[in-house]
């Protein structure tokens, strides 16, 4: 049977599939982690409010590397390069979307608007995150090998999204509505093709190693390609709305610690 549910089972049971997962996903949070401490260093005198913010979304993801790296020592696996045609983050980067790396690297306080795209990108992969991570509580919150940690990172990737919501709000209240609109818009639409790329390239990648046949292969390319169309056609809206979230403050207090998987 071909389900979200047992294909994820099936990477999961296999060390080569688990371990290009669990390396792909270290990667991705370490750098996620990285951008958001520059980011956290560099905002401006009007906004160092906001930093302590900031520095725990990058403590939270740092976190999330160590588990995937902890999850992979677990099973006496060693991290694999990540494929470049797999980098999420940087193929996003590539694209134009968030802050780059030149500009983070450069001991030069950010702007205001520099802070609002930030913020705008995060909103937009920070859906991304959330919905995958709850995908994944549903199906292995109990599990006896990854079940705390989908739990844990399910539940930072739900305070991350609602801290984007708030500040992104505030913002917007003080006269940057249209500039946040604009920004979201552009943000999630290119998200959606380099998600599509990414999810096309894990997938190869995985039916290599699993074996699948060329058909199973080819119908979970089309599911992947349906997915974008569906999100093209407007399914993007979701990531670019805002509304005041239940969790207010979320990023308010240090980063839950991890030391189970240290």
């Amino acid at each position: 049977m071909l389900s979200a549910r047992s294909l994820f089972q099936e990477i999961l049971d296999h060390d080569e599939s688990f371990r290009l997962f669990c390396s792909i996903a270290a990667g991705g949070e370490s750098q996620g982690g990285w951008e958001n401490g520059r980011i956290a260093a560099l905002v401006p005198a009007s906004e160092r409010a906001l930093a302590p913010r900031i520095a725990r979304h990058g403590a939270d993801e740092d976190k999330h590397g160590r588990i995937f790296r902890a999850l992979l020592k677990k099973r006496g696996l060693e991290p694999v390069e990540v494929p470049p045609e797999t980098d999420y983050t940087m193929l996003l980067e590539r694209r134009g979307i968030g802050l780059p790396h030149d500009r983070l690297r450069a001991d030069r306080p950010l702007t205001v608007r520099d802070v609002i795209t930030y913020l705008a990108h995060s909103r937009v992969t920070e859906q991304r995150a959330a919905e995958q991570m709850e995908m994944l509580r549903g199906y292995f919150a109990d599990h006896p090998d990854v079940g705390r940690a989908v739990r844990m990172i399910a539940g930072d990737e739900e305070n991350h999204l609602a801290y984007t919501h708030e500040e992104l709000l505030r913002f917007a209240a003080a006269g940057h509505g249209r500039y946040i609109q604009r920004t979201l818009r552009a943000c999630a639409l290119a998200e959606i093709r380099v998600h599509r790329d990414v999810s096309l390239a894990v997938m190869a990648r995985m039916g290599r190693l699993l074996g699948w046949s060329r058909a199973r292969s080819a119908l979970l390319a089309a599911g992947i390609r349906a997915v974008y169309a569906y999100e093209r056609l407007g399914g993007w809206r979701r990531m670019v709305t805002l509304r005041t979230p239940e969790r207010r403050d979320a990023l308010g207090g240090p980063a839950a610690p991890a030391a189970e998987f240290a």
